[in-house]
């Protein structure tokens, strides 16, 4: 323990620590919580039966495969006899066969008439026979249009019959068994993406006026060991935390060893790398 006899020596020494200070704000460590750059529950659209999962929890996905399959026996015999009538232009054929036969009947009218074999009743007769062969071919063009859209229609209930992965990830979690039976929007698997990590750090205001999109960070793990990486910011928040005067800056950090997301690690960002 000692005595600081005079101002000169306390001037010294506060001279000291600031320089200090000030060499150690170049790296300012900042406490946050990594998590997965996607975390995804999916559900069913529709009430059904769960047919098959075809994966287990920890299993890695890629984006488009199928993972869980409602039964959907029933439903593809709909969508069987739908495409069936969506395909059958029978009664369009039929249609223009009788407007054709009308129009025939129609002239042949009109040529007797010029000689007066025939009435102006009939021609009228037959006119109308002619707007009505019409009227039937565009209603059996438009109930054809209804069964194509039928069919389409259905073909999206039953793509909706099975849950596909949206992203590359894992299988974090799965809440149903197979036969079991679900209701809509209940939720039946959970999809992560932890390569990248993502790191939602907080960081003080007059801080983060030096930081963007695209600046690098210095990110130190803890468990099992001291370890740092390099990660990049990808999004600063335009809205201020109030209360607590920080910042949310996120940043992007590669994970190649598939470290678990979760972990409390120190971000720190250098003046020298912001100033850049």
């Amino acid at each position: 323990m000692f005595r600081i006899k005079n101002l000169k020596t306390i001037w010294m020494i506060c001279l000291g620590f600031l320089t200090t200070l000030k060499a150690m704000g170049s790296e300012v460590g900042i406490q946050a919580i990594t998590r997965p750059s996607a975390d995804i529950m999916l559900s069913f659209v529709q009430p059904g039966r769960i047919a098959n999962i075809y994966f287990k929890e920890g299993d890695s996905v890629k984006g488009g495969h199928v993972l869980v399959q409602l039964d959907d026996t029933v439903e593809r015999a709909q969508l069987a006899q739908i495409k069936a009538e969506s395909e059958n232009t029978t009664q369009i054929r039929a249609s223009e066969a009788q407007l054709a036969q009308r129009r025939v009947d129609l002239k042949k009218l009109e040529k007797a008439a010029a000689h007066n074999a025939a009435t102006e009743l009939e021609v009228e007769h037959a006119k109308l026979s002619v707007q009505i062969a019409e009227l039937s071919l565009e209603l059996a063009k438009f109930e054809h249009e209804q069964a194509i859209r039928k069919y389409h229609e259905q073909s999206v209930r039953v793509e909706n019959m099975r849950i596909k992965s949206p992203i590359d990830g894992r299988i974090e979690k799965i809440q149903v068994e197979a036969g079991e039976s679900v209701n809509a929007l209940a939720d039946v698997l959970q999809v992560v993406q932890i390569d990248p990590v993502w790191i939602d750090v907080p960081v003080p205001l007059a801080r983060a006026g030096t930081l963007a999109p695209g600046k690098t960070a210095k990110v130190e793990f803890q468990v099992p060991q001291n370890t740092s990486t390099e990660g990049t910011i990808i999004f600063v928040a335009a809205v201020a935390d109030a209360a607590s005067g920080t910042l949310r800056v996120r940043v992007e950090v590669p994970n190649k060893t598939g470290r678990p997301a979760g972990e409390h690690v120190v971000v720190s960002f250098s003046q020298e790398g912001a100033e850049k």
